[in-house]
């Protein structure tokens, strides 16, 4: 999965992504001037290839939202949390509104994936992570992220729930150096209960974290035999589509090359290797590789491709609509103050 650099693509963008080992696009902020260019964009991209490549986006809520401009506004994850604590199925239903609305303005331009909801543990370690995380028990981690995947669902989006096995143990930012996570798989149980309620409820798709933990395995998750096959694979029973995090991450700089990071992930068990913001390294890694073909990964990848034709410009008068955005229009509100004595 690559990016591309602008508003439309390019002749040599066009000629890129008709490459057979490209399957699909990342979008950013870059990419988005309005609803209408966005949709155009999307179209463009689907029109190269067939069936088409997957389109996807960060686009959780909170300060990580591509789509602005004619989007609703999303509450952070933290926010979904802080309600459930309040009131535990007030909670869900938000949860499901938030991840209902999120995917539907999305399928609305033709978007096939964002890679959401975060379920890493909110530890108070991570600024990184910070209010992406809904909570730090991990029952109401995995219930709100369960509500949240069956409102994606339900608006015709597959999940793909963020950062394997997790991200919430480490200070360090793996955008910068890379984290290493020294507890034990023991310590970790907390961290991996999210990730096996939501898998025994249909979870889709995952995106695995270039975070090290020495002490259960040598190599970083991303790139871990260990963590995609024995853990995610086989202990947890995980049969969807493994996503690694961005490649271009200063975090894999011990690893070498991009060929070679793209190498690792493969083979260790993803299905996906997302390189961003580094179109040489997308030309170095294509003119490197071979033949990337495997049916199996091709039949997961497949499957994460939307079921729903996208909606048309009346998403914004219908009633499901209106009672999402009602819904969560609490979280662009001040908290109340209250004063006790």
């Amino acid at each position: 999965m690559i990016d591309v650099a602008g508003s439309s693509l390019t002749v040599q963008e066009i000629d890129q992504l008709q490459d057979e080992r490209v399957g699909g696009v990342i979008l950013f902020s870059r990419n988005f001037i309005d609803f209408k260019q966005v949709r155009a964009l999307v179209a463009e991209i689907h029109a190269v290839r067939t069936p088409h490549l997957l389109v996807a986006v960060d686009q959780e809520g909170g300060r990580v939202q591509r789509f602005r401009e004619g989007f609703t506004p999303l509450p952070s994850a933290r926010w979904l949390g802080r309600q459930f604590e309040i009131d535990a199925a007030e909670g869900r239903r938000l949860a499901r509104l938030s991840g209902w609305l999120m995917a539907a303005e999305l399928r609305d331009v033709g978007i096939d994936l964002s890679f959401a909801p975060v379920v890493d543990l909110d530890l108070g370690l991570s600024e990184v992570i910070g209010d992406r995380a809904m909570h730090n028990d991990p029952e109401v981690v995995a219930t709100l992220a369960i509500a949240y995947m069956q409102g994606m669902r339900a608006a015709g989006m597959m999940a793909v729930v963020k950062h394997f096995p997790g991200h919430g143990g480490v200070v360090a930012d793996s955008h910068l150096e890379l984290p290493q996570d020294h507890r034990s798989l023991g310590e970790l149980i907390d961290d991996l209960a999210p990730y096996e309620r939501l898998i025994d409820n249909g979870l889709p798709g995952v995106m695995v974290a270039h975070v090290k933990y020495p002490q259960i395995d040598r190599r970083i998750a991303s790139l871990s035999p260990y963590w995609l096959q024995t853990e995610l694979r086989r202990n947890l029973g995980f049969a969807g589509a493994i996503f690694s995090d961005d490649l271009n991450m200063s975090a894999l700089g011990e690893i070498g090359e991009m060929p070679e990071r793209v190498t690792q992930t493969l083979e260790a068990g993803a299905d996906m290797a997302l390189i961003c913001n580094n179109p040489a390294a997308v030309t170095q890694t294509l003119d490197s590789l071979g033949d990337l073909r495997n049916p199996a990964r091709q039949a997961r990848l497949a499957a994460m491709r939307s079921r729903t034709v996208a909606a048309n410009e009346s998403l914004r008068q219908t009633s499901a609509w209106k009672e999402a955005v009602s819904g969560l229009a609490a979280a662009a509100e001040p908290p109340p103050l209250e004063l006790d004595g």
